[in-house]
């Protein structure tokens, strides 16, 4: 941290000889503002504790949806075999 402050002061200084004060000054805020809203563009999209409590939540009743489905399916699918059986042994 304190490395990272000294050669921001050191590039200030390099600049502001260079562009003049004014001008480093506008640049060094316009870094810093873009820098903060990339950094709020990244905390909104990154997922919090309900978020990934709430992508469980959905998960779990998806779950459910799908093995409630699959019992259907084999009950008609063993009923269907039944009448198949029963009509083949009939004959």
């Amino acid at each position: 941290m304190y490395l990272e402050a000294k050669e921001t002061a050191r590039l200030y200084k390099l600049l502001s000889d260079k562009l003049g004060s004014d001008t480093t000054e506008a640049m060094f805020k316009y870094i810093d503002n873009k820098t903060e809203r990339s950094v709020e563009a990244t905390i909104k999209t990154l997922a919090t504790k309900d978020d990934i409590a709430s992508v469980r939540k959905e998960i779990s009743e998806a779950k459910t949806e799908n093995i409630k489905w699959m019992f259907i399916f084999w009950i008609g699918q063993v009923a269907a075999m039944l009448a198949i059986a029963f009509l083949v042994l009939k004959k």
